[in-house]
């Protein structure tokens, strides 16, 4: 297994992961633009954009780019986050040339046709329906929005209805020539790749794509406080945050760690204490978000509204004692989790694939296995604890939707996290 990194004159960064076991490559362009590089005007234009880059280039039809892929078992696909966009696919070894230059040409000549264009709009905007129509999915962006008040981090990634009936071809091919650049992206491959050839490829492939474009990204601000949305539901959907840690954080893996002996796995104390013990919650789980300034770390739960009442002092309770109550054995397990989750990614080229390219843009150089748990391996419940009596003493941030009268004010739940 090798993983190299080159570099080439236009500024664009290639590294591969090579994986001579396996018959399959997973290659992708990762752009470091997201909606945190959008202004108020434009919020949800990268995604719009991602959208709309497979819908036709100048040497292919969108319908081409569905069936060059589809003739060769292939898969092509992409996401758009805060952060960065995704543009990837999966392939047979002997098909990676192909992928490479269909990625690059959706990247480098994309029509932005008009009527394609206004097609897609009504499919994003079904999109943006669907999630808010979904509760335990748009409470994630409400949460986003009340953490992160009046500024790009807080913006949905998909944009409002308005805003995305309102981009013209125009103002995308301008916002793909101004924003999309080499210094701003890394094309990255894993599976049974040689590095030499799938480098000649991307030359080849990406020597239209300019070297440099002016990309710059609203620092974020955390803010706190509440957000409530009263629905008529059978339940009521909660999110409760705090401010997280960055990548760069020297609390980062402490901060993984203590996620997975809160709320992640049937072990953890939340699931152990609210649904197992007593029955309140069918889903409740933690999570971490990191990005290179800023971080969250977030509770979610989803309970009947008559089981607020208990649910809700408990749930402060387990945060509350977090900091002072962390025991070897739980961080035994918590480590031996995110472990195993590291070990198992490597069996997949697209999870390395993407962990590389990751790894590029955050810390600008692939890290090792070794490297990743030598940081674990120094993670103890000391740590731990410390880093729990950081994160849970920030001003919370709280979210809900569903019938809420019996949901305590953010006051109240503050003073039960004290």
């Amino acid at each position: 297994m090798t993983v190299e990194v080159s570099t080439l004159s236009n500024g664009l960064r290639v590294i591969t992961d090579r994986m001579d076991s396996v018959e399959t490559v997973a290659l992708g362009a990762w752009v470091n633009v997201g909606t945190r590089h959008e202004t108020a005007e434009v919020n949800g234009i990268s995604h719009l954009l991602e959208h709309m880059a497979f819908k036709g280039t100048a040497r292919r039809t969108a319908l081409q780019i569905a069936e060059e892929m589809d003739n060769v078992g292939g898969h092509l696909n992409a996401y758009t986050s805060r952060d960065h966009t995704a543009y990837f696919a999966k392939v047979l070894k002997d098909d990676a040339e192909l992928a490479v230059d269909v990625i690059s040409d959706i990247l480098l000549n994309s029509t932005m046709d008009a009527e394609e264009l206004e097609r897609e709009k009504h499919v994003i905007v079904q999109e943006i329906s669907q999630v808010n129509d979904t509760p335990d999915d748009i409470i994630f962006d409400q949460f986003q929005a009340q953490a992160y008040p009046d500024q790009p981090m807080g913006w949905p990634v998909l944009g409002s209805e308005k805003l995305v009936r309102s981009v013209t071809p125009e103002r995308l091919k301008k916002y793909l020539g101004d924003h999309y650049a080499a210094e701003h992206a890394i094309v990255a491959a894993s599976g049974n790749i040689d590095h030499d050839a799938f480098v000649k490829s991307v030359e080849k492939s990406f020597s239209g794509l300019r070297r440099s474009a002016e990309v710059s990204a609203v620092p974020g601000a955390y803010g706190g406080g509440e957000t409530r949305e009263e629905r008529d539901l059978e339940q009521v959907h909660v999110v409760l945050g705090f401010p997280g840690v960055a990548y760069h954080d020297p609390d980062y893996y402490n901060a993984a760690a203590l996620s997975v002996l809160m709320g992640e796995g049937m072990s953890s104390r939340l699931f152990q204490e609210i649904r197992e013990k007593r029955g309140l919650a069918y889903s409740i789980f933690s999570s971490t978000q990191s990005f290179a300034d800023t971080g969250l770390f977030t509770i979610y739960t989803g309970t009947a509204p008559d089981d607020l009442p208990k649910l809700v002092p408990i749930l402060c309770e387990e945060i509350r004692k977090a900091a002072g109550s962390i025991t070897a054995e739980e961080t035994k397990r918590a480590k031996a989790q995110i472990k195993s989750s590291l070990l198992m990614s490597l069996e997949s080229p697209s999870s390395r694939c993407t962990s590389r390219a990751r790894q590029l843009v955050v810390y600008g150089r692939p890290l090792s296995v070794h490297e990743v748990i030598a940081k674990l391996d120094a993670v103890d419940a000391a740590s731990i604890s410390a880093t729990a009596g950081r994160l849970f003493t920030g001003a919370p941030t709280l979210a809900a939707i569903g019938p809420l009268d019996r949901l305590p004010p953010l006051d109240e739940i503050r003073d039960k996290l004290q």
